[in-house]
């Protein structure tokens, strides 16, 4: 088997390690480059590796690994599917993951454990995941797979809904409607520690998924003929997606599009194969997240950008523009 990296491989994960290493030089704090280099070695002054050390660093790994996950799930959905127009938020873990938040800000548990926003997040994510688990070996059909998760999400978002309809006071409002807009800033270790072990875990159990993928995409029988366990594919599938995005949504909140539009504009460059389009998907979400959220430090007028709200503004024009683009191939 041929694991030699493809030159768009090469090529995308040179740009991500440029970009990542180009966003420890944006923030508020105006740091000379000699010092940020320092702090990166340990040999700068506290307050500089504080800056960087415990806050951009930190900032800029989870949004590769928020990225990355978002892309590589929404290729491997998009595969798994057969659906163009499939994405994370199908399978309604990122609603559920939100709810979990929500409920956190609700009843005030997060003002008095600063973490618990995060856990009740992943635990919602975990009950979809469970759920998902269940119908998955219950009943192999793609729609019933795709009909659960529309069930999961449309629950998840009418008790958000009704939530913030309730909320207790103004200021719990506004933290609810914040965090579920997305965001990278402020983020610490402590937040990769959480959610890492998970993230990494959907990408693990998703391994290996890109023949069965390919086969699936010539039709259920051919798959079968060719000895694939259509079956133990879409588990792996659905509850890796699910894992590595309810842990990214709940230490980033909601970030749309990007899991969505990534696996279209790599598919341009590659072709169709599913199984081609996983490693460069996720390197490509992670790409654009990074530039999202270095768009979010550019100060605008009295307020801030938020992550969802950016990948929302520069995912959804150009999602429209695949879709014109490819709409004779759509049908």
């Amino acid at each position: 088997m041929n694991i030699t990296p493809s030159p768009l491989t090469l090529l995308l994960s040179l740009s991500l390690l440029i970009i990542a290493f180009l966003s420890l030089f944006i923030g508020a704090a105006d740091i000379p480059p000699g010092d940020i280099m320092s702090a990166l070695f340990g040999t700068a002054q506290s307050s500089t590796e504080i800056i960087i050390l415990e806050l951009r660093l930190p900032r800029v790994i989870l949004g590769i690994m928020a990225g990355a996950s978002l892309g590589l799930s929404g290729a491997a959905l998009q595969g798994l599917l057969r659906n163009p127009l499939a994405d994370p938020g199908i399978i309604g873990v990122s609603a559920t993951a939100g709810l979990g938040a929500v409920i956190a800000i609700y009843f005030g548990l997060s003002a008095l454990f600063p973490l618990s926003i995060q856990i009740m997040s992943m635990g919602g994510a975990l009950l979809a995941t469970l759920i998902l688990s269940l119908v998955s070996r219950r009943d192999s059909s793609v729609l019933t797979l795709i009909l659960a998760g529309i069930g999961i999400s449309s629950l998840a978002t009418a008790s958000i809904a009704l939530a913030m309809n309730f909320a207790p006071n103004p200021m719990s409002l506004q933290d609810m409607i914040m965090w579920l807009l997305g965001s990278l800033e402020n983020r610490t270790m402590t937040d990769i520690t959480l959610a890492g072990p998970f993230i990494i875990g959907g990408w693990v159990i998703m391994r290996g998924v890109g023949q069965g993928l390919d086969a699936s995409s010539l039709g259920e029988d051919t798959a079968q003929t060719l000895g694939i366990n259509l079956k133990r594919l879409r588990m792996k599938v659905i509850i890796g997606s699910a894992i590595s995005v309810g842990a990214t949504v709940s230490v980033c909140g909601s970030i749309g599009f990007i899991g969505l539009v990534v696996p279209h504009m790599v598919r341009s460059l590659i072709g169709h194969a599913p199984g081609r389009l996983l490693v460069p998907s996720a390197l490509m979400g992670a790409i654009l997240l990074t530039i999202a959220d270095l768009l979010t430090r550019i100060p605008v007028g009295h307020g801030q950008l938020r992550l969802g709200v950016v990948t929302a503004f520069v995912g959804s024009p150009l999602f429209l523009y695949i879709i014109y683009k490819t709409r004779g191939t759509m049908r």
